[in-house]
């Protein structure tokens, strides 16, 4: 009797063993199976055609393919809900941007989600600067001259944007604020259809993105005052960055991976290699300045947080002091 319960112990402890073997097992031979990618914007759109380009050399790097899946609606946090709710097992990830983790929380009065407390953030990714452009009937050439074009004629200016509580309007509201000038807000439904009203002189000013702004620019229909990175764009090395003349004025549009919370530690530490190592791709490189991205380096999770966290503060001051809303 005794052996037999020898026995019978012996055997329990060894299931247990192999039961608390198998989710390490699991994490070390991640990923077995393809991942999901949400994409919390519509299907041929910048953050879905960033997604798929990333994603085919993703997928060499980790061994495993990433299916983008797009789930649009309420600036992006119909499919960033879906992502943080999801099992935190590393086969569903979210590529978020600048709208939904740093504006939507300061935009938004009720996420079904905390963009901090309910994601593991993964990898900072790519950057997509802006364009400050002007009619090309307009007197001034620089950003300093427009900005005193628009001291000299106070209220008579306007600025188009994609609509309210977009960043196209807080990168305008944060170059008024640094400005120091009083130029009205026309609100469109996209940039797109703003264009030919900047083109014909009825629109004042427009912060587009570099891939859709340029081609105005370079076929003599627009002019680009500057870029709103902090230093000169590789995409378009010819124009200045607004900084030089307003010290510190930056606006991104970044691109990061996240995963729920609670994912493993050594599961983000793959993501994060995996993405890291795409992005030293010189061939990705140049796909991605066809799409007008900067590719980022990528770093640590830690560095992307804190990353983000800044950026979330400064969309919050501007919300806040301009009293903007998405209504």
């Amino acid at each position: 009797m005794n052996s037999m319960k020898r026995t019978t112990r012996i055997a329990l402890a060894a299931a247990a063993l192999v039961l608390a073997a198998v989710p390490a097992l699991a994490q070390q031979t991640y990923p077995n199976r393809p991942i999901r990618l949400i994409v919390p914007f519509p299907a041929a759109g910048a953050t879905d055609l960033f997604a798929r380009t990333l994603g085919q050399k993703m997928s060499e790097k980790l061994g495993a393919q990433l299916i983008i899946d797009n789930k649009p609606g309420a600036g992006g946090a119909i499919g960033s809900d879906l992502a943080a709710k999801a099992p935190p097992d590393g086969y569903t990830l979210l590529l978020a941007t600048t709208s939904t983790h740093a504006i939507g929380p300061a935009i938004t009065a009720r996420l079904p989600y905390d963009t901090v407390r309910d994601f593991a953030p993964i990898a900072h990714v790519g950057d997509a600067p802006s364009i400050m452009l002007v009619p090309v009937n307009t007197p001034a050439k620089t950003v300093r001259e427009w900005i005193d074009h628009a001291k000299k004629n106070p209220g008579k200016l306007n600025y188009a944007s994609s609509g309210n509580g977009t960043i196209v309007q807080l990168t305008a509201e944060l170059f008024k604020a640094q400005a120091g000038v009083f130029v009205t807000h026309i609100p469109y439904r996209g940039t797109a259809l703003a264009v030919p009203d900047l083109i014909s002189g009825k629109v004042d000013v427009l912060f587009d993105s570099l891939p859709t702004g340029m081609p105005h620019v370079r076929d003599g229909r627009l002019r680009a005052l500057g870029v709103t990175s902090l230093k000169r764009s590789p995409l378009a090395p010819e124009l200045p960055p607004i900084a030089d003349t307003l010290p510190g004025f930056e606006s991104n549009t970044w691109f990061g991976f996240y995963g729920p919370k609670g994912l493993p530690a050594d599961i983000v530490a793959r993501v994060n290699k995996a993405a890291n190592e795409a992005l030293a791709d010189p061939e990705l490189k140049d796909k991605l300045a066809r799409l007008g991205i900067e590719p980022a380096n990528a770093g640590t999770p830690e560095q992307f947080a804190k990353m983000v966290a800044v950026d979330a503060a400064k969309w919050k001051k501007i919300v806040v002091d301009r009293k903007i809303t998405n209504e």
